[in-house]
């Protein structure tokens, strides 16, 4: 298990945040109680969360509480005041009924604070649950933010890193392509000689190409089967010039097992050349006994 991209998938956010089902909470405890990693970073979002939370609560201004609430009482007369009836035509009876006096009815105020108070206090539980909400959502704006941030960063990481890949790989296709190209230069060249080394009694089906240009000095290797060098061991070109052998370099191990043609050191003259095994990194003679393959020009 990778506990780096765990830590980065936003799992332990969305624990923080309780939005994960039973199932997937008890993975996250269970992988936080085995990984102290995964513990440390879920105490330090936790503990974000709570910082961001405090820094952004909402204190209410002063004196909403009271303004609130005699706005409620205001609008509760209103609307319970009952409308003023329509007088009919006064009959005798009515007539002796209105000579009579009027009891007067007393409001009982124990009744009505009953009446008012719970709409007063509904509309501050109301007013709390806004702020509430409102910080919440603030809280949850962020959370969803931050890990959004986090996705693009990782996004364009990966991208930085593709692009990394891509152009390595371009460089490494230009450069076999520039080889390609001089080798090819090289073949269809005419200034140059191609001498062919045949195997000695000690590795009869060797086989390699020199290509030589008595203008430039310059000298190709072509290997077309040679047996792999002992361990320590690296092949060495010598050019013979009237039977003295010169150092033309040593075999690099692609091209020793025939994958590219690979350019030596220059040589002023050369009537043969010949391959010997030495120690890596060259001798100063030639080891005759180790003569793999050799040819005339």
């Amino acid at each position: 298990m990778d506990i780096q991209e765990y830590i980065e998938s936003g799992i332990l956010e969305e624990y923080a945040l309780g939005v994960l089902n039973e199932s997937e909470r008890s993975e996250v405890e269970r992988l936080a109680a085995q990984h102290q990693e995964i513990r440390r970073e879920l105490d330090d979002i936790v503990r974000g969360l709570d910082v961001y939370a405090a820094a952004h609560a909402i204190t209410p201004p002063e004196g909403m509480r009271e303004r609130v609430l005699s706005g409620w009482q205001n609008a509760i007369r209103e609307t319970s005041a009952p409308a003023a009836p329509v007088q009919p035509a006064a009959t005798p009876r009515m007539q002796a009924v209105a000579t009579e006096p009027a009891v007067p009815v007393v409001a009982d105020p124990a009744e009505a604070v009953v009446r008012q108070m719970p709409q007063a206090e509904s509309g501050s539980g109301r007013t709390r649950l806004l702020i509430a909400a409102s910080v919440a959502l603030l809280v949850l704006s962020a959370i969803g933010n931050f890990l959004l941030y986090n996705k693009l960063q990782q996004t364009e990481a990966n991208l930085e890193i593709a692009q990394t890949e891509q152009s390595r790989y371009a460089a490494t296709q230009n450069a076999a392509l520039n080889e390609r190209d001089q080798q090819l230069s090289v073949l269809r060249n005419a200034a140059f000689r191609a001498v062919e080394l045949k195997g000695t009694p000690k590795a009869p089906d060797a086989l390699a190409r020199v290509y030589y240009n008595p203008k430039t000095k310059d000298v190709y290797v072509d290997v077309r089967n040679l047996p792999a060098p002992p361990e320590g061991k690296q092949y060495q070109l010598w050019a013979l010039d009237n039977g003295k052998p010169v150092d033309a370099g040593m075999l690099a191990t692609a091209t020793a097992s025939g994958d590219s043609i690979q350019q030596m050191k220059d040589i002023a003259s050369a009537q043969a050349f010949a391959m010997t095994v030495e120690p890596a990194g060259g001798s100063e003679n030639p080891t005759m006994a180790t003569m793999t393959v050799i040819g005339n020009m």
